[in-house]
């Protein structure tokens, strides 16, 4: 029996916009899903490969009592300055990929991938289709606020940081605008997968991955 082709989708937004939210959505409707943010928070636990590339790069100073990573710390040195957080990057990035190219290599039909710089590292080339969850400036630091507890400041900081929605908007091959609830979320992504799901089949048909 032949196996169905995967058709592998990149997910990707700006800090607040729902992307996480739109992954889980995804995966509520049969895709199967990876999370890049899950990977880097999986790799920076002690003792994987990436824990020890972060204190290589920062220092013990990083930790805390119990040897694990500050991840609040790490995120105020890396948002207010480019050049750590480029670091960070060079630091971690390649595991992460490597172990992104690991699971989806693994998957079957439908995967969708929560890509945060897909665009910042131009990945577009791993994936079929990309998706971005987009929404409205106001909204976006609004929901940073509520979520992180963090000021105003800081989270214009972690704003600013990214490259912003208008560019990624012009590079992405859908946009989903989250200005509303959930449930109008919900719809928005359950109508694209349609529309993926269609398109897997058409490529499955009478194919082998």
């Amino acid at each position: 029996m032949k196996k169905p082709k995967r058709l592998v989708v990149g997910l990707t937004g700006g800090i607040g916009t729902g992307k996480s939210t739109a992954l889980k959505t995804f995966e509520s409707l049969g895709a199967s899903t990876v999370s890049l943010d899950q990977i880097a928070r999986e790799q920076a636990k002690p003792g994987r490969d990436g824990y020890k590339a972060i204190v290589k790069a920062f220092g013990r100073c990083i930790l805390k009592e119990d040897g694990t990573i500050n991840r609040a710390l790490l995120g105020q040195v890396v948002f207010s300055d480019k050049r750590a957080r480029s670091g960070l990057e060079r630091a971690t990035h390649p595991l992460i990929l490597k172990e992104m190219n690991g699971l989806v290599g693994r998957l079957r039909g439908i995967v969708v991938v929560d890509v945060p710089l897909l665009f910042e590292k131009k990945l577009q080339k791993n994936f079929d289709a990309t998706i971005l969850i987009t929404c409205k400036p106001d909204k976006q630091l609004k929901r940073i606020i509520k979520r992180d507890g963090l000021g105003a400041k800081e989270a214009r900081l972690r704003i600013k940081a990214q490259m912003s929605l208008d560019e990624k908007r012009r590079m992405a091959d859908v946009s989903i605008h989250n200005d509303k609830d959930l449930s109008h979320l919900e719809k928005k992504v359950g109508e694209y997968y349609q529309g993926i799901a269609l398109l897997h089949r058409g490529l499955s048909h009478g194919n082998a991955d």
